[in-house]
């Protein structure tokens, strides 16, 4: 007897590995030309001098030209595809328009610092200072505290130091390009993506919506950007792996003779959605090893579409149900309707959760000797932003209108529209996180919801994108096709991408301006004005090496000025915040015990306090002056006022150290003091 079973699934195997390897290989292909044009451009970015970006226009003009070339190149790739020539032309002057676009919109306004937005400041603090633990080794470790596996992943950061590494950067030197690159490539990933999932022109043009405004909204967080722009079509993936009505309960479809929701069902010839099953495991993993808050949202969004997915299912079978006498067809029991689902969506944890033990691992297995810990307060946040559901959609600009387009679309294709279907799950959870955010106020914590903003932003601008088309399309057929009707609508399309444009420089100004305000690792100002106490890091460095005589990563420092260990891979002693710090590290009990140490009387009263310290004491002590006292600028969490940061500053007597186990050096505003082992 002929083995239909084992034939299905030997041509759905083989079709599997063949659809997987073709995008695969476009993939691949992709992120290297993206990573090409991105590096050639930085390249000859850094080859000029040019002036500061908050003191001229000069690199604001160059911008905007290189933005309408990069346009220009997308519109070419878009108008080869349509008249179906030179495809492979078309694909790469598309991951190549895209590339240069996030290239030169980040990488000239950048031209003549080597920071990246934000410089050395706040968040990007402690972010350059992972990079730079992480490029210094490949090993996982805590960005701040050693001997501690990381809290936060490290997935981004360690591929950042590999970069590094490969080009002979230090950390904080490698941020810059490192964060342009990435995100180039990403964009050019969501491209090839886009294209295996709608007609090619298509995903040109959303592809290129959707990386205009994960650029301006999203790109000062790095790591997580490359995520924002690949979530609309990989929700369009999950959507195809979870709801698949001409697989699921076909006798109940056909019993009611309705063809069901999602009329844009792919043909005959298929993998059984288990290649978009595999990509959407690997998304999440991937999101897993780069920002916690985006892989829980992702799932929470995944998990909603599966919810919806059985909901759907159910719904039919219902409907069929009620038929079932007159047609007197079989209807399918709740079982086989839902474990399809259900199986996949285990599927995609399975894949989900091995690539995220990658960076997970360490930090779990030392969770499970020794306990959660209770000391965390990451999620002890909330700006306005937090307390209030995002609308961009009636904001009166570009990004506005086309998010208020994207919601008209949602509503109206909602119910045919598998790509609809797709984004307003996506819209939804967004909107239930920020609801359950605001609601687990009450529990005396937040879950962050305002960083999903962007998220938003892109998922309306994807949907922003096709309801242009779409509409354009509806208007071109009531008006019986006019000749001149195309030309109108890709003019108006084009400059709306170069007015939006043109407004990134803008919208990231304070970013970019404080990028040229701080002062780099080589002590430089990039906007050349007398450079900050930063200037003084190298001497400090120096100083350490001599006198302590070990390997940076072997030493600990106990400072307030953070920015050193973004430079230079020492290990700090406290964090900057506890909301940065890692649990396992007892961010309060560390803060009471330096206090405890300012109030001691003798030096021999403080060494006895370090060799008796619950953790690693610090080798040495990098403090500001203050007359004859010693001082460090510490912090507290005191949600839920906002600010959600007190600052308190600890004051240690000079004479504490007057011992000959302690090594004073006076470095400019800074006192280094060295601890004799």
């Amino acid at each position: 007897m002929h083995d239909t079973t084992t034939e299905r699934t030997g041509g759905r195997g083989g079709l599997l590995a063949r659809q997987a390897g073709g995008a695969l290989g476009a993939a691949v292909l992709a992120a290297v030309v993206a990573a090409v044009v991105a590096g050639v451009g930085l390249v000859a970015f850094a080859s000029v001098e040019w002036p500061a970006f908050n003191s001229s226009n000069v690199t604001r003009a160059l911008t905007t030209v290189g933005q309408v070339v990069a346009v220009a190149m997308l519109v070419a790739a878009i108008w080869l595809v349509r008249a179906r020539k030179w495809p492979w032309v078309a694909k790469v002057l598309s991951w190549g328009g895209i590339s240069a676009f996030v290239t030169v919109t980040l990488g000239m306004p950048l031209g003549a610092t080597k920071l990246y937005l934000f410089g050395l400041s706040v968040d990007q603090e402690f972010r350059t200072q992972y990079l730079t633990r992480l490029t210094d080794s490949a090993a996982l470790r805590d960005m701040n505290y050693v001997d501690l596996p990381p809290f936060y992943p490290a997935g981004w950061f360690w591929a950042g130091g590999r970069f590094a590494n490969l080009f002979g950067l230090d950390g904080w030197e490698a941020f810059k390009p490192w964060a342009i690159i990435a995100l180039a490539v990403a964009a050019a990933l969501a491209l090839v993506l886009w294209s295996e999932l709608i007609r090619a022109d298509w995903a040109i043009a959303v592809a290129a919506a959707t990386t205009a405004v994960t650029v301006a909204y999203a790109a000062p967080e790095a790591y997580s950007a490359v995520l924002v722009v690949l979530l609309p079509p990989v929700l369009v993936l999950a959507w195809g792996a979870l709801h698949r009505p001409a697989e699921y309960g076909a006798a109940a479809y056909r019993a009611t003779g309705s063809p069901g929701t999602g009329s844009e069902t792919a043909g005959s010839a298929t993998a059984g959605g288990w290649g978009a099953v595999l990509g959407t495991g690997l998304f999440l993993g991937l999101a897993a090893t780069f920002y916690t808050l985006y892989f829980a949202a992702a799932v929470f969004a995944v998990c909603l579409m599966a919810v919806a997915a059985a909901g759907i299912a159910l719904w039919q079978r219902h409907f069929a149900l009620r038929v079932h006498r007159r047609t007197k067809r079989e209807v399918p029991g709740v079982w086989p309707l839902l474990w399809p689902i259900l199986l996949r969506l285990i599927v995609i944890g399975a894949v989900a959760g091995l690539l995220a033990l990658v960076v997970w691992l360490p930090f779990l297995l030392r969770v499970l000797s020794e306990g959660f810990p209770s000391s965390g307060t990451a999620f002890h946040y909330l700006p306005e932003g937090g307390a209030r559901l995002p609308l961009p959609m009636f904001e009166f600009s570009l990004l506005g209108g086309l998010c208020l387009i994207g919601v008209i679309w949602l509503v109206l294709r909602v119910g045919s529209s598998r790509r609809a279907q797709a984004l307003a799950v996506g819209v939804v959870a967004v909107y239930l996180w920020c609801l359950l955010s605001m609601l687990v106020t009450a529990a005396g914590t937040t879950l962050l919801s305002f960083r999903l903003e962007p998220v938003l932003m892109v998922l309306l601008a994807a949907a922003g994108a096709f309801g242009f088309v779409e509409g354009a399309r509806a208007i071109y057929q009531v008006l019986n096709e006019p000749e001149r009707f195309r030309a109108v609508v890709a003019a108006v399309a084009v400059l709306g991408a170069i007015g939006f444009g043109q407004q990134i420089p803008e919208i990231l100004a304070p970013e970019i301006t404080t990028a040229y305000t701080d002062t780099d690792g080589d002590g430089v100002r990039a906007d050349k004005r007398p450079p900050s106490a930063v200037s003084y890091y190298d001497e400090i460095d120096a100083a350490l090496r001599e006198q302590i005589g070990r390997p940076r990563d072997e030493t600990v420092v106990l400072t307030a000025d953070l920015s050193f260990l973004s430079i230079y891979p020492y290990f700090g002693f406290q964090a900057l915040t506890s909301h940065y710090a890692n649990p396992l590290a007892d961010f309060p009990a560390r803060a009471d015990e330096i206090k405890r140490w300012s109030t001691l009387e003798t030096p021999e009263e403080l060494l006895e306090a370090l060799r008796t310290a619950p953790w690693r004491a610090p080798d040495a002590f990098l403090f500001r002056q203050s007359g004859d006292n010693y001082t460090l600028r510490l912090a507290k969490d005191v949600y839920p006022n906002q600010p959600n940061v007190k600052r308190y500053q600890v004051t240690f007597p000079a004479t504490l150290f007057d011992d000959p186990r302690f090594t004073v050096t006076d470095i400019g505003p800074f006192t280094l003091v060295v601890v004799e082992h």
